[in-house]
């Protein structure tokens, strides 16, 4: 009996640390469970708030937490796994927000491809059957890395690839590349998500440029200036680019000026051009050609006989077998004419007047080796 009486009395300290869960108000709260909210609308004992003020405000806190406890209990409940929830309903109180409420993502460009073509996302199984390595592989994540390796244990080299190149490390290079692309595509769509502007990329760090690459880094070295490249020299056969600030903007035709007879022209036009199996001749291209070819050949002939006249040089004291004295040295007169002492057929090359079978300096003549101007000189023995 002294143990039971010990037991009783242990049990009866033990509520009093506890208070109970019965709470009596004068007027009802107004509760808004959904928000686990109370609105406690009775009148504060001023005396008990002016002496111990702490304690009071703890204590009434405490009875209005208990009730909202007992409204809770009251409600539907479920077990989920090994705890009972209850179902809160819906709230009545309007709360105000300290910020509005955040918009729904942007879709990425994936997203917004499968949502054009109707693709519907698709759960990937976690294991899969694999024929090479004849046993079930994870199809990502843990482990997936390691069959993979054992599956590629050897790699056939392609037909035009070296030889003696290192496949392996080249799949991984690969591999490292594809997670580098995939990365750069998360972060512009965060970007675009937060309506950030990303600069384009001008040349990415390739061993052998192309020239795509070369005119998109030239394109934006130059727009970088702060008159977006409007002042930049241009280079040799340079093309600037349709989307650069720097190209000429399109002019905007209005419908409203064209008349039919002007589409009519147009639309024939483009007929002749694909039908039309003999090419057009442009006149005034071929009259100009045809032109620059002729003074091209006359240049070339002045520039040939300024290179013959030249070579030709005068010598002194030749002699003839008729006479005696000076003479200019010719290879005949029936070629050349020649300034010479008789006024008869002779043999000489000079710049005396021309003959009808040579070629001179002075005016022309009839005759064979008929000279107009006689040099004087000794007469013929």
């Amino acid at each position: 009996m002294d143990l039971v009486a010990k037991v009783l009395a242990k049990a009866a300290e033990d509520e009093k640390k506890f208070k109970p869960i019965t709470v009596n108000k004068p007027l009802d709260l107004e509760y808004d469970i959904g928000n686990l909210i109370t609105v406690d609308k009775n009148d504060l004992e001023e005396k008990e708030l002016r002496k111990n003020t702490e304690s009071y405000l703890k204590q009434l806190a405490r009875d209005n937490t208990q009730l909202i406890i007992n409204k809770i209990w009251q409600l539907p409940t479920e077990q989920v796994e090994e705890a009972f929830v209850a179902k809160l309903p819906a709230s009545s109180f309007v709360l105000p927000r300290e910020k509005p409420i955040p918009k729904p993502r942007p879709l990425t460009k994936w997203q917004e491809y499968a949502k054009e073509k109707g693709i519907k996302k698709k759960k990937k199984e976690k294991l899969v059957w694999d024929e090479v390595v004849q046993k079930w592989v994870p199809n990502y994540g843990y482990k997936k890395a390691s069959v993979q390796r054992d599956k590629d244990w050897i790699i056939e080299v392609p037909q035009n690839a070296d030889p003696y190149e290192d496949q392996f490390s080249k799949k991984v290079e690969e591999k490292k590349e594809r997670v580098a692309k995939n990365e750069l595509k998360r972060l512009r769509n965060l970007a675009a998500a937060k309506n950030i502007k990303v600069p384009k990329i001008g040349l990415l760090p390739t061993d052998n440029p192309s020239s795509a690459h070369l005119n998109v880094a030239t394109h934006l070295a130059k727009a970088s200036t702060a008159s977006l490249g409007k002042f930049q020299p241009k280079l040799r056969k340079e093309k600037t680019d349709a989307k650069s600030p720097l190209a000429p903007k399109k002019r905007k035709i209005d419908a409203q000026s064209i008349t039919p007879q002007m589409e009519k022209n147009t639309h024939l036009s483009i007929a002749d051009s694909i039908l039309c199996k003999k090419p057009k001749l442009d006149v005034e291209k071929a009259v100009n050609t045809e032109l620059y070819n002729q003074d091209q050949e006359k240049a070339e002939q002045k520039k040939t006989e300024k290179k013959k006249g030249k070579k030709r040089t005068m010598h002194q004291g030749s002699k003839r077998k008729g006479g005696k004295g000076n003479k200019f040295k010719g290879d005949g007169g029936n070629k050349k004419g020649s300034l010479s002492a008789s006024s008869g057929k002779g043999k000489g090359k000079g710049f005396g007047p021309k003959s009808s079978g040579g070629k001179g300096f002075g005016p022309k003549s009839s005759g064979k080796g008929q000279r107009i101007h006689k040099a004087k000189g000794r007469k013929r023995r």
